[in-house]
């Protein structure tokens, strides 16, 4: 008996926010779903920056079909001017969310998608396309068929390289064991790799600010530890946003914080740096160098940005930026070489579809490399595309947003960071210059941020299908 179409289940790639905000908005549909998820649990991406504070409160964290159905579970909502952590995220809302009988038997766990197809073509058969089901195959094996397919998997799990050209670093691979990625526990698990030791922070945006802000109090709590932050651009205007101008005040804050410990010399900064050469010296220690200037340290910590890895849907017809990775038509409403708002125009499925029928990602993976991606940005795209699968076209094209200025925006690429910020803009500058700030010490380090992270991230499906905040900004 041949299954119709529409019977099939929409599946959903991650059990993280946004892949959960799709479970909640499909069965608010009534629609069958299916959420796969890499991970042992929900929000596993989440979790491994749960030590770090978002800078978004509650009220910007919770997607309106999850919190009524939760609601209706007897729920008690989390203060919406709070502002949680990622474990807390985690704890107090995502794993109740995945936890409630009209979600839970239908997220499956250890579900790893290694292939999105059609079933019986591959992408160059057109003929019969958009009535065949998706094939999605799972690590053990097993194949799903398919209606639709939603993408919320996130980026956590591919980072970007030290290397300023986009690929790795002379040296970086082989000093892999000196590197560490995006929000390392600074003050709590890794406390012991970084206490005493000289960092390098890379980076420009909220992840590398978190990091500098926690590495600069570990720095006073303990002797011989010293911080170095290096950027591509001219200035670090861009880094340190609107702060008292921003309609987040804990986002604002931490630019006030990372420029009061810059200008007092706690955090040493260089400007204009691309990492080109990493050498491990036989005692250990690590230089890095961009071909003229070489910095000496114990540690690095690679905040450079997330990118998109499409290579489970190879198969399927994707039509996406060659810059940013994102759909074409979301592209110049997130490109950071245009703008470094932190909020966008409000999009939804329009701006989301590919020539493949039925296929979507949403969430911090639809952004590609653009890195001012915000969780209620996600939850809006959940909602949307959901609405469109349903078939209400209506409610899938009124998309509202209610998204925090950050008190700078500058969509004049032209201007270089000085410029822009003398303007009341911020951006990316790229003219090189020497060290902006000496700070006591050797070499360079960077450190995490105190404790506030940047817009949630949908940092990967557990695997990054949605984690936490990971914006930051336009080059890092």
């Amino acid at each position: 008996m041949t299954t119709r179409l529409e019977d099939l289940p929409v599946v959903v790639i991650g059990a993280g926010p946004v892949g959960l905000a799709a479970a909640a908005h499909l069965h608010e549909r009534g629609l069958p779903f299916t959420v796969l998820e890499a991970g042992d649990g929900p929000a596993t991406a989440v979790r491994q920056w749960g030590h770090v504070r978002l800078f978004s409160p509650w009220r910007y964290t919770i997607d309106a079909a999850s919190r009524r159905l939760l609601a209706d579970a007897g729920w008690v909502e989390p203060d919406a001017e709070r502002l949680p952590t990622g474990a807390q995220l985690a704890d107090e809302y995502l794993q109740p969310l995945a936890d409630l009988p009209a979600l839970k038997p239908h997220v499956r766990y250890g579900a790893r998608v290694v292939a999105v197809t059609r079933l019986g073509l591959d992408r160059l058969r057109t003929a019969g396309r958009d009535q065949a089901p998706f094939l999605v195959r799972l690590g053990d094996g097993t194949d799903l068929l398919a209606r639709a397919v939603i993408d919320a998997s996130g980026t956590w799990s591919t980072p970007n390289v030290l290397g300023a050209s986009g690929i790795p670093a002379h040296g970086e691979t082989a000093a892999a064991a000196f590197i560490e990625h995006a929000l390392p526990d600074v003050l709590g698990a890794d406390r012991d790799r970084f206490a005493g030791k000289r960092t390098l922070v890379v980076g420009a945006g909220h992840s590398a600010a978190n990091t500098l802000l926690v590495l600069a109090q570990l720095a006073q709590e303990v002797s011989g530890t010293e911080v170095t932050w290096a950027i591509r651009a001219a200035s670090p205007a861009r880094t340190y946003g609107g702060e008292t101008a921003d309609a987040l005040p804990a986002r604002g804050a931490i630019g006030t914080r990372l420029r009061e410990h810059v200008d007092a010399g706690r955090i040493r900064l260089v400007t204009g740096f691309s990492a080109q050469t990493v050498t491990v010296k036989a005692d250990g220690e690590v230089e890095v160098s961009d071909g003229v200037r070489a910095l000496e340290v114990d540690r690095i910590v690679a905040a450079t940005g997330f990118r998109p890895d499409h290579g489970i849907v190879s198969e399927l017809r994707l039509d996406l930026d060659p810059i940013l990775g994102s759909t074409r038509a979301l592209a110049p409403l997130i490109d950071p070489n245009e703008h470094s708002c932190g909020t966008v125009p409000p999009h939804g499925v329009d701006e989301l579809t590919h020539p493949e029928p039925g296929f979507y990602a949403i969430g911090m993976k639809s952004y590609g490399r653009a890195p001012t991606f915000l969780l209620a940005t996600g939850y809006e795209q959940a909602r949307s595309v959901v609405a469109a699968l349903a078939g209400d076209w209506a409610a899938a094209r009124d998309v509202q947003l209610d998204l925090p200025e950050t008190g700078v925006c500058n969509s004049n690429p032209i201007l270089g960071d000085e410029t822009a910020a003398a303007e009341g803009s911020s951006c990316c500058g790229s003219t090189p210059t020497d060290v902006v700030a000496p700070a006591a010490g050797r070499g360079l380090a960077t450190g995490i941020a105190g404790g506030l992270l940047s817009s949630p991230l949908t940092l990967v499906s557990a695997s990054q299908s949605g984690a936490g905040e990971q914006s930051g900004g336009c080059c890092g």
